[in-house]
């Protein structure tokens, strides 16, 4: 294990097929959409949700490696755990918070990648993570197709209605989408939290195999298709991320009319023009 000196930007494309890859339960859950342009979307809570997960089982017991926010996770709990240990308990009140903070930074691996708002009972903080992630957002506009389905039974028994032996429901869907977003990594605040390459290199397994492990009727097929990264010389960087990030064309086809697969898609990358101190590698 050792600290991370490098910023790193990095591009990472996904697709769906024939599945919802992110419900907007302000609009009864169909597919998140960008309502000027149609251009589908999934959040950055989404994703770091599927890394959370993939981290979880694949590093389950595996100390430094455990998941602050999970599923019914009573927080004050768990911030209360570590101030109850003796590094923190014994330590002097005016210094408790900082060694807190760097304490719950070691044993939760999200906090240490993502950062957190540990804004619990009577114990306020905030730890900037390193790892950032934008809204993913489809190539192209996406439509969105909803599907009336059927159940073979019904909740509660009533022998004087044999019409309500089926009940009806909705399912939303996306034909195909392929989505792309950006992600950050900070050096500086990676040796704050702690987050070394170690780490890193468990974000990069994440990104690769989290849909596998997170299949779901609703979501369809969905799989990772490119994880290009930008690394720099320097911590601070050797160039903007925006200049980089356009070095990166993804398009469709010229004999496509309605793009289906990945393959309907060219992804060109003009490793002629990286600007000095930043390397191009691709993991996918």
């Amino acid at each position: 294990m050792s600290e991370l000196k490098n910023r790193i930007d990095f591009i990472y494309l996904f697709d769906v097929q024939d599945g919802n890859p992110n419900g907007d339960p302000d609009a009864g859950n169909q597919p998140r959409i960008d309502p000027e342009n149609g251009n589908g979307l999934v959040t950055d809570v989404c994703l770091k949700r599927k890394i959370r997960n993939y981290i979880d089982t694949a590093f389950n017991g595996h100390p430094g490696y455990d998941i602050f926010i999970q599923e019914a996770a009573v927080l004050d709990n768990r911030v209360n755990d570590i101030y109850q240990t003796p590094e923190v308990s014994g330590a002097d009140k005016n210094k408790q918070k900082d060694i807190a903070k760097k304490a719950l930074c070691k044993r939760y691996y999200d906090i240490r990648a993502f950062g957190a708002v540990i804004a619990t009972t009577d114990k306020q903080g905030q730890v900037r993570g390193p790892i950032q992630l934008n809204f993913a957002r489809s190539v192209d506009p996406i439509i969105s197709l909803n599907h009336t389905i059927t159940r073979m039974a019904v909740t509660k028994a009533d022998k004087n209605d044999k019409a309500k032996e089926r009940t009806m429901g909705h399912k939303s869907t996306v034909p195909y989408g392929l989505y792309k977003t950006y992600g950050f990594v900070n050096a500086n605040l990676a040796n704050q939290t702690g987050f070394n390459t170690e780490d890193l290199d468990a974000l990069w397994k994440a990104l690769i195999n989290m849909f596998d492990n997170d299949r779901s009727a609703a979501r369809g097929m969905m799989s990772p298709r490119k994880l290009i990264l930008f690394i720099h010389e320097s911590k601070l960087g050797n160039a903007p991320a925006n200049l980089l990030f356009d070095k990166v064309q993804v398009t469709k086809k010229s004999d496509v009319d309605v793009a289906r697969s990945f393959s309907d898609y060219e992804v060109k990358i003009d490793k002629d023009q990286i600007p000095e101190g930043v390397t191009v590698k691709e993991l996918i």
